[in-house]
């Protein structure tokens, strides 16, 4: 208190110094209500706030004024975080891709080729073989080619980690690929001379191909469906979600592949199962690709915008018609051969509609963000109805504990 009877200044503020002036209440609609006693700079900017509507509530009509604030901020977009997307595109070129069809076409090829061994024919088998080896060649190129350097397979296979999908295929494509080399390599069999120690090595490479061959036939599915494991265990929305469909996709692509090399390569006299696994393959694919496309909400929409989109619809009407041709020209050389060239173009245009849309999935953060919403509503949804049940069941605890 001053001598005089009056408050002392605030703390900070000299004894004569001005006082800060009061602010005065304002009302709404008052003319000149944005001014206040004295010079009060924080009072005026409030008034102002308030006539732009900012801090109403209730029944009162908020005034869309350009200097409304509320106005100014855009609906919420997911474009990136803080100017970064939310994941990083996968760091895998097109040789992958290149990799999933050459690794597919080595698989049925090689399935086709026991078929034929069994059966007893010579020309559908060594085409077959020969097709195998070639395929697998060009997918263990692809996939070093995609390591950057070619130790780094052999450092690979320095361990064996089951949980690990990269680990497994290495693996998996290590014992694929000496037993379709050994059963291609038997077709020279018949090169050799009948008689004399050449002979022996001709006699006996019959057996030993076919029993290399029933090891990769064996191997055969694997190869051809653990490249889905590997793309379904990234973070990639386009790739993760679909995890169910991915395997019969790539796996009924596969086998439309190796039909579609029967078809071309084959006698028609020998092709006869060549157009059943063809319908087979293709009925697989397009059935698992049509729900891979439809089932996942807004994760299946980069199947169908953009390269992917184009990519995967072509690859459906050929599997389609190579399917059809293979069915029913299956006695025609240029139906089967063109059947045939069909299921092969598209297989590949298949795995590279895939490959497409999960990158084209990491550009766009709503891929990512939707679905992980969408799964804490159920979560939260089946949380509410367990504590729901769980209550119904202690009613009916304590009303049997406690009858009327």
């Amino acid at each position: 208190m001053s001598a005089n009877g009056e408050p002392s200044q605030l703390k900070g503020l000299g004894h004569g110094e001005p006082r800060p002036a009061q602010r005065t209440p304002h009302q709404p609609g008052q003319p000149g209500s944005e001014h206040v006693s004295g010079t009060d700079p924080v009072g005026g900017q409030a008034a102002r706030m308030w006539d732009a509507g900012m801090g109403r509530r209730g029944g009162e009509k908020r005034r869309k004024r350009k200097g409304d604030v509320n106005a100014v901020v855009p609906d919420a977009e997911f474009r990136s975080y803080y100017g970064r997307a939310v994941l990083k595109p996968p760091v895998w070129t097109h040789d992958i891709a290149y990799y999933l069809f050459t690794g597919g076409l080595a698989a049925g090829t090689s399935m086709l080729a026991a078929v034929a061994d069994g059966k007893g024919h010579v020309a559908a088998r060594r085409g077959l073989r020969l097709t195998s080896l070639g395929a697998v060649g060009a997918s263990a190129y692809f996939l070093i080619i995609d390591l950057g350097r070619p130790e780094r397979f052999y450092n690979m296979l320095r361990i064996a980690k089951p949980t690990s999908p990269m680990s497994v295929g290495t693996w998996i494509l290590s014992a694929f690929g000496p037993l379709c080399g050994a059963a291609a390599v038997s077709e020279a069999g018949a090169l050799l001379p009948r008689h004399g120690p050449l002979g022996l090595v001709r006699r006996l490479a019959g057996p030993l191909g076919s029993a290399a061959g029933a090891g990769a036939a064996l191997t055969a599915p694997l190869l051809a469906t653990y490249t889905a494991v590997l793309f379904a265990d990234t973070a990639v929305p386009s790739w993760h979600e679909p995890y169910r469909e991915l395997p019969f996709v790539f796996g009924g692509s596969a086998l439309a592949a190796g039909a579609g090399a029967g078809l071309v390569l084959a006698p028609v006299a020998q092709n006869r199962t060549a157009a059943r696994a063809a319908v087979i393959g293709a009925t697989v694919e397009l059935a698992a690709a049509h729900r891979m496309e439809g089932a996942h909400g807004v994760v299946s929409e980069p199947f169908h915008l953009g390269r992917p989109g184009r990519f995967l619809k072509a690859a459906r009407a050929l599997t389609a018609a190579g399917a059809a041709g293979a069915l029913l020209g299956h006695r025609s050389r240029v139906l089967s051969a063109l059947a045939g060239a069909s299921l092969l173009t598209g297989s590949f245009l298949t795995r590279m509609a895939v490959f497409e849309a999960g990158v084209a999935s990491t550009k766009d953060p709503k891929y990512v963000v939707v679905p992980q919403r969408e799964r804490l509503r159920q979560r939260g949804a089946r949380g509410q109805g367990d504590h729901t049940a769980e209550d119904e069941r202690a009613q009916q605890r304590s009303a049997q504990a406690h009858p009327a």
